[in-house]
């Protein structure tokens, strides 16, 4: 019998801005017009009988990255108990550390320039301004999300926050970026997919003045509608790491012709349901599909 656990954390109202939905209540929907029992349930809530349920659905652990190890934990109870996970648990917890970009890169995906930095690691930037022959890097955790603990740093000025770097450093593994223009000027694609077929694309600009996109730092999000070679790429990277996977969403900026991959969201993405008219309806069905429920 079907039974689905949503799975979510303390306050999904925390991400919610006013120029978005609340996918939690699209997920419900989609669910009810399924026939599908189930429940929202606090990845990180001991009371939970989890044993209880045929399948658990990921959609806002949204502050996982606050307490890493503890999520750590919590995936490896769960494969354990060898419940089904959409997305599957062993996908989940290779996409919860940035350092997957490495395989990434090795697969022979240009992502954006990376140099990663361990825990306590002593840092010196000048290399790597050199390195990636630029006069502005991003500082940012690989175990992040919505732009937590992210820095811009000039080479003329870096030596200012020194002790802000050591001490971010010092607390977890870090990663470093040049700054990438074009999304400053154009912006952070988002490319969606379902059962690893192209569903839906956005565009994320940043605020006038801002280099981060998301939504609540003043970002504007508009439906993009990717066709030809600009498709072609980008299906090509999702037939290699999401032919599987019920969503999947890949973010980048287009370099010239070369789309630099930024991240690949393979667990608790949003999906910009709301951007197309057909979205929610190609989630639902992929939802029914994975359920073997037909659609």
């Amino acid at each position: 019998m079907l039974k689905v656990a949503v799975i979510t954390y303390h306050a999904p109202e925390a991400n919610h801005g006013e120029n978005v939905v609340d996918e939690d209540k699209l997920v419900e929907s989609v669910l009810r017009e399924l026939g599908v029992e189930f429940n929202f349930e606090v990845w990180s809530d001991q009371n939970v009988d989890w044993s209880q349920y045929s399948h658990l659905l990921m959609k806002s652990p949204w502050d996982y990255f606050d307490r890493y190890p503890e999520f750590l934990s919590w995936c490896k109870r769960i494969q354990s108990l060898r419940i089904p996970v959409l997305n599957d648990i062993e996908t989940v917890i290779w996409n919860s550390d940035k350092r997957y970009l490495a395989d990434v890169e090795a697969k022979g995906f240009p992502i954006v320039p990376t140099h990663f930095l361990a825990i306590g690691e002593e840092v010196d930037l000048e290399p790597v301004f050199d390195r990636f022959q630029t006069d502005t890097l991003v500082l940012k955790p690989r175990v992040s999300g919505g732009a937590k603990n992210t820095l811009k740093l000039g080479k003329a000025t870096w030596g200012q926050e020194s002790e802000e770097i050591k001490r971010l450093v010092w607390e977890e593994a870090m990663m470093l970026q040049p700054f990438v223009p074009q999304i400053a000027e154009v912006g952070e694609y988002s490319y969606i997919f379902f059962n690893g077929k192209f569903s839906h694309a956005v565009l994320k600009s940043p605020q006038k003045g801002e280099f981060r996109v998301q939504h609540f730092f003043g970002g504007e999000i508009h439906p993009w509608l990717p066709v030809g070679s600009e498709l072609s790429y980008i299906q090509k990277i999702a037939d290699e790491f999401a032919a599987d996977k019920l969503y999947a969403r890949i973010d980048g900026a287009w370099v010239g012709d070369t789309f630099w991959i930024m991240e690949l969201e393979l667990i608790e993405p949003y999906l910009f349901l709301f951007t197309n008219p057909n979205a929610l309806g190609n989630y639902r069905n992929a939802i029914a599909k994975k359920l073997n429920m037909g659609s």
